[in-house]
């Protein structure tokens, strides 16, 4: 037996946790990371005895054995064993684990959970511990185990009867319905055509102002047609323009409230351009820990899987005073803030918030990586200006009338800025139209009708989902919790079953079959109110009112007997996609296809016809050869086997075919033509703003390939100073930190993907 000592040990995820809390902690303990998951269900089988009350077969994971024996030997000589895990149910469910892999006593293992990484939370929660709550876990087991008898049943089901390497869950399933439901809804819309009229007036001034018709007799009316527009403009050539009413007011717009988990996905995919799974990656490293200049390892912001809007007194007081001394006591509004939490929320955690609100963003930005940067600016100024007055607004509406017509228009202007000084809100479509200024009126005054102006317009059918307006229907819908929804939709589109067009989400030829054959045979799992009340079954779990295996065995009933329908289903074709290329061989549209190196075209005249051509998109410019068009292509690596992307004229060689030009690059062509020679320019590949420049050598403008990778951030003087070392290594280390945190929430992605 190994000899005790008096220091105990403290279990975490990840090593970039353990570093921080680590130096909260002093040498009084020793923490060490779990790497996520020890104990799970096994890969090669379902895991789930359905005959003996499915109970689930945990094992050791492979290739983590290393791990379990340095923990246990950790835990054996240590007085006592704080369990510190995340703090949601799967954080639960892997303490639950550790406790048995590593054979502790009740008395000994001891729950923590840390919404912030702070030293103050951090010491109090260790001198606050707790047992492990078996009703959360109990959730996470159900599930775990729903979604393992819904991926191991389907899935092999899906490969015999539509295509190999397809997978199903509860709600990656119904996620992809409604992308589909969606497409479908705008593919059957119709538009109607619709009028409006503008009038150009002039005050008794001489100061011109437009405003827009609204309607007769004081109900609302739109033309419909060119003629009807025509006939109204007729009528109010004849008619006296006078102001009927002015109302001025003071406006006040209230802010957001702070970021829940999916709030902040949305507004990173908005202003950002972050991905869901990228934003939680980014996320966990500022929850961690980052090295700060003269504050050593910190974590930056609260805990990030939430839907909560709670806020501590603590965070209030403490915004309130930072309001106080950067703005002055006018933007603090006369009593806190309190935001309403959805129903159906878990309300487990506080909003997403930062752990200091006196760390500023620009305070901390040497010691940050852009991303990181730019999300904890993000983050830090939602949740400041959510605690700040509301800003206010002087209005004005008017409305003309002639005869029985009535025309209105309105404009503000921002008489106090209130919360709008740090932050204002984002929208998916900014379709607001401008307010044009309005000079002083005053009611019973004539105006003079100097001219119209009629657009013609028609209604415009529902935007196709982006990934951030897709996670906010399924919060809206109940389906899924906060660490479901980016992998639910990294799964959706690595699956095939959803393509990405520009911004846009569009269910694929593949996603539409998938989605009707589980309509069809799976109608629960697909369905969107049976996967939210599956949700709020789960919730009741968590709070001890329902038995984890009594969910599971309701469920069960409808599912085999729909499985044994499945099973008896005919063969399921995937119409091909038609592309606009054409075969040089045959002349054929060809469609796509999918390989072993991703997606290609193909001649639908196979095996008549053999020509096949990589998957080609499109890009701006001409060929400087020959004129044609230039596409963008991938290839695959000999050696490696990765793939590359470079860029070739249209009529390059390929598969099958022989070459009538042989212009390639891996230079990316913009749409500006070179102002001397006309010709398209190029620009190096990678991110960031980089120089066009011209590759015709008979050009003035001609830039040699040695002076062509060079390229500047936006917003930066190219003969500003560099970085003094010291802020660059500090970045290093934040960047390497990273790269750990990110292997140790891989795992957790995944498998909540399988859902």
């Amino acid at each position: 037996m190994t000899k005790k000592t008096e220091k105990a040990l403290v279990i975490v995820e990840s090593p970039a946790k353990a570093k921080t809390i680590g130096k909260y902690l002093g040498p009084g303990y020793e923490v060490r990371a779990c790497m996520g998951h020890l104990r799970d269900l096994p890969k090669s089988s379902i895991g789930v005895d359905v005959d003996s009350d499915f109970e689930p077969d945990y094992r050791p994971i492979q290739g983590k054995e290393e791990i379990i024996r340095e923990l246990k030997k950790a835990a054996e000589r240590s007085s006592a064993v704080y369990l510190a895990t995340d703090p949601d149910r799967e954080g639960e469910a892997i303490s639950w684990h550790l406790q048995r892999l590593l054979e502790l006593p009740d008395d000994k293992a001891q729950r923590v959970t840390f919404n912030e990484i702070t030293q103050k939370v951090v010491t109090e929660s260790i001198a606050r511990p707790r047992s492990i709550d078996q009703d959360l876990v109990d959730a996470q087991q159900a599930r775990r185990v729903l979604d393992r008898i819904v991926g191991y049943r389907i899935s092999p089901l899906m490969w015999k009867k539509i295509r190999r390497g397809l997978s199903a869950g509860r709600v990656q399933s119904v996620a992809a319905r409604m992308v589909d439901d969606r497409d479908r809804e705008i593919e059957a819309f119709e538009p109607k055509e619709y009028w409006t009229l503008d009038a150009l007036l002039k005050n008794s001034d001489g100061a011109a102002f437009t405003v827009r018709y609204y309607g007769r007799s004081g109900k609302k009316y739109e033309p419909s047609s060119q003629e009807e527009v025509e006939a109204l403009q007729e009528e109010l050539r004849q008619m006296i323009f006078a102001v009927s009413s002015v109302k001025r007011a003071d406006k006040q717009r209230s802010p957001a409230p702070p970021f829940t988990t999916s709030t902040m996905q949305q507004e990173a995919s908005r202003r950002l351009n972050m991905t869901p799974r990228r934003t939680m990656a980014i996320a966990q490293q500022l929850y961690e820990g980052v090295d700060i200049t003269g504050e050593g390892t910190v974590g930056l912001i609260t805990y990030m899987r939430t839907d909560s809007l709670r806020i501590s007194a603590e965070a209030q007081r403490e915004a309130r005073r930072f309001i106080d001394g950067r703005y002055g006591s006018d933007y603090r509004p006369g009593s806190y803030r309190q935001f309403r939490t959805k129903a159906g929320a878990q309300d487990a955690h506080e909003a997403i918030r930062p752990s200091n609100v006196a760390l500023t963003p620009e305070q901390v930005k040497g010691d940050l990586t852009g991303e990181q940067y730019r999300l904890y600016r993000l983050i830090w100024s939602r949740f400041l200006a959510s605690q700040m007055a509301n800003a206010v607004y002087d209005s004005v509406s008017v409305e003309v009338t002639a005869g029985k017509h009535a025309f209105r228009a309105g404009a503000s202007s921002l008489k106090f800025a209130g919360y709008t000084a740090v932050y204002e809100e984002s929208r998916d479509e900014e379709k607001e139209e401008k307010e044009l200024p309005l000079p002083e009126l005053h009611e019973g005054e004539v105006v003079d009708l100097q001219s119209f102006e009629a657009g013609q317009h028609f209604t415009q059918p529902p935007a196709h989902y982006t990934e951030a307006t897709l996670i906010r229907a399924m919060e809206e819908q109940g389906i899924g919790r906060p660490s479901t929804y980016a992998p639910t939709v990294s799964t959706i589109l690595d699956r095939g079953y959803v393509k990405k067009d520009g911004k846009y989400l569009c269910i694929t030829n593949l996603g539409r079959a998938v989605t009707a054959w589980m309509e069809q045979y799976f109608t629960d799992i697909a369905d969107t109110r049976f996967t939210a009340q599956m949700e709020g079954l789960l919730d009741s779990v968590e709070e001890g009112k329902t038995a984890w295996k009594g969910v599971v065995r309701d469920f069960y009933g409808d599912f085999s007997s729909h499985l044994s329908q499945a099973e008896h289903s005919e063969y399921v074709k995937i119409p091909d996609t038609i592309s606009e290329e054409v075969c040089p061989v045959c002349g054929r549209h060809l469609v796509e296809k999918e390989g072993r190196f991703g997606p290609f075209l193909a001649c639908p005249g196979f095996p008549e016809c053999s020509f096949t051509m990589p998957l080609v998109v499109q890009m701006p410019g001409r060929c400087p050869k020959c004129g044609g068009r230039l596409m963008k292509r991938t290839g695959v690596s000999q050696k490696s086997g990765k793939q590359y992307t470079y860029y070739c004229c249209e009529f390059a060689n390929s598969r099958g075919g022989e070459s009538a030009c042989d212009f390639r690059t891996w230079d990316v062509p913009v749409k500006d033509d070179c102002p001397a020679c006309g010709q398209t320019m190029f620009k190096r590949a990678g991110r960031g703003y980089k120089r066009p420049f011209c590759i015709n050598p008979a050009c003035s403008n001609f830039t040699p390939e040695e002076k062509r990778g060079y390229y500047k951030k936006a917003g930066t003087d190219e003969t500003a100073e560099k970085k003094p070392a010291a802020k660059k290594s500090t970045a290093k280390r934040a960047t390497g930190k990273k790269k750990t945190a990110g292997r140790t929430t891989a795992g957790r992605g995944a498998r909540k993907a399988n859902e």
